[in-house]
Order: structure tokens, then sequence, then C-alpha cells
């Protein structure tokens, strides 16, 4: 945990029209007062016009300087303010506003499209060239809610087999002062605490059970499974990470979940012969639950006597057609059975 974390501090400036308005009044009082100057310079009123020449440039200096005080912020952005290199407030209502004019509201902002080409390089497998950098000067801090997709990484599962997961982030700046001096560029803070925390979660689960008794027995989470359960996991460990940044992880789902190309054609052999083997499993229990009733019901109702030697038969027949793969073709024994 951060112990050296900048406490917000939420600002209430003055309204904005009110000055704005000043600002023109001084500015045309300025133009006013310049031309009036000039007149008495002209008519040897030279310490007068002096003093309103020194007036207007006073006036029209201070017009410039009241500007750079006047902010606006929109809804869903929030305005972090410094002053001299100092921390001076937090503005987060809506607004048009008059803060002090010597305030500087620079905030880490991230170019996009670098960001792009490094993620489709580190998919390609390649080291990526560009890095989410500060490359911007954006004044305002956006608080809503925005998705992360950090695009797909190569990751090993608990078993050690090799599979591409993909997942997207769903959050937003819940604190924009700690978003702005806790970290150096908290889109990418959030960036690579993503894949961090993707491959930490996924080595910890298997791919995929394939024995499903055992599984139910056991009671154990695989990746294809319950990937709802492991999303969540994923979110509660990234929000531990990106708490200091003043981020607030909403959601976290799983886009993409497959083998690697290099044994996904090996696990696919195995999971159809495992599906081969278990409805074998499920057809056999069938058939012998029929050919058991089949004989106890004959038995019950005295339709025909049969020994041990013509029950086998009989059971041998019956297992036959109920578990073959292709239908069979009945033979009519016209003679005595014995």
């Amino acid at each position: 945990m951060n112990t050296n974390l900048v406490e917000e501090k939420l600002l209430s400036p003055a309204k904005g029209i009110p000055v704005l308005i000043l600002d023109l009044v001084m500015l045309l009082t300025s133009i006013v007062l310049s031309g009036v100057s000039i007149a008495l310079l002209d008519t040897r009123s030279t310490a007068l016009g002096a003093i309103l020449l020194i007036l207007a440039v006073g006036m029209f200096i201070a017009f410039f300087i009241l500007l750079g005080g006047l902010k606006t912020v929109r809804p869903g952005e929030a305005m972090v303010l410094t002053l001299f290199g100092s921390y001076h407030g937090t503005v987060k209502e809506p607004g048009y506003y008059f803060v002090n004019p010597f305030c500087s509201c620079i905030t880490p902002a991230y170019n996009k499209a670098a960001a792009e080409k490094a993620r489709a390089e580190k998919e390609n497998g390649g080291n990526p060239s560009s890095t989410t950098q500060v490359t911007s000067n954006r004044s305002r801090i956006s608080l809503k809610t925005m998705t992360l997709d950090n695009g797909r990484q190569k990751v090993n599962d608990v078993l050690g087999n090799p599979i591409i997961i993909g997942a997207v982030v769903i959050w937003h700046v819940e604190n924009p002062t700690q978003a702005v001096f806790n970290v150096e560029d908290y889109p990418s803070f959030l960036s690579t605490q993503t894949d961090s925390t993707i491959r930490n979660i996924a080595r910890l689960y298997p791919y995929d059970v394939f024995d499903e008794e055992e599984q139910e027995a056991a009671g154990e989470k695989t990746l294809r499974g319950s990937s709802q359960e492991i999303a969540d996991s994923m979110r509660s460990e990234l929000q531990k990470r990106v708490y200091d940044a003043g981020i607030i992880v909403e959601e976290v789902r799983i886009t993409h979940l497959a083998y690697a190309e290099e044994i996904a054609a090996a696990m696919l052999q195995r999971q159809q012969a495992a599906a081969v083997i278990a409805a074998r499993q499920k057809i056999v229990d069938g058939a012998v639950g029929m050919v058991k009733m089949a004989i106890e019901k004959l038995d019950e109702d005295d339709v025909v006597v049969l020994d041990d030697e013509r029950k086998a038969a009989m059971v041998s027949n019956l297992l036959v057609v109920l578990c073959g793969n292709h239908d069979t073709q009945p033979v009519v024994n016209t003679g005595s059975i014995y």
C-alpha cells in the first residue's frame, strides 16, 4: 500500500460568467483609455496621457491573466489543479468557473493509436516498439465508464497447457487526484496490471476437466466451465492493484479462451475420445437395464421359461442390438426354440 497518497480536496470556485463579463469590460476600457491617452499626448498633456496609457496597458495585461483563469468542466469530467508545483484542489461539478489564473491542470494522457499498435505487436509475438506514455496535454480527467481491451495473451494453466486468453475490463476513475499524483500514467498502469492479473489468475485453474463426475465430486473450477467465477476473481485481484490509482474496476469479462495452436489438435482429439467413452458408458448402462427389465418381465408374466443358457444367448443378442453402431437385421426362427 502506498503511504504517500495525496488527499483529495474538492474546490468550489467562483462562477465564470461574471468574471468573463468583467474581463470584457476591462478589454473595452483599455481600448478606450488607449485612444484617450494618445489624444492627450498629442495635446501635450503628457502626464495625464502617460498615466492613462499605463492604466490601459495594465488593464490589457490583466485581461489575458483573468482569461487564463476561466475553465470549463463538462459532465463526467474532473479537473485537477496545481499551483506552482503544489496540489491546489479538484473540481468535479460541471460548469464554467474562474480559478486562480496561475493554476495549471495538465493531466496524464496517452496516445491511443500508439497503444493499439503496441498491443497488436504484442499479440503477434514481437516486442512492442511503442509504449503508452504521456504524449498529450489533455487538461481534464474523464470520470465516465470506459472499456479496456488488452487483446489476447498466451499463458499456461495449472496443468502446464498453453492457452490463449483475452479479457476486457469495465472501469472508471473514482478519485482523479490519486489518478494524477499516485501513478505516472493511469491508463498505462491499468493496462499493465490487467495483463499481470489475467496471467496470475489463469495459471491457478485448468482449462478443462474431462471427467465430469470427478469435477462435480471435487467441485473444481475450470477456465471453460467457471468463467464467470474466475472473471470475478480477476476483478477482485485487479481492484486491489489499482486502488491506489483512484480506479474502480466494475467488471472483468473473459472474451476469448482457447488452447494454443501447438496443442489445439491434440486436445481436440482428447475431448472427442472422452466424449465417445462417456457416450458408450451411457449406452451400456441403459442397455443392461433394458435387458434386465426384459428378463424380469418375461419371468414375471410366465411368457416363456428360459434356462440359463437361453438367457445368456438372449442377453448377448439384446446387447448386440442395443449397443451396436448400425441397425441390426432380424432373423426369424421358424423351427423349435430347442
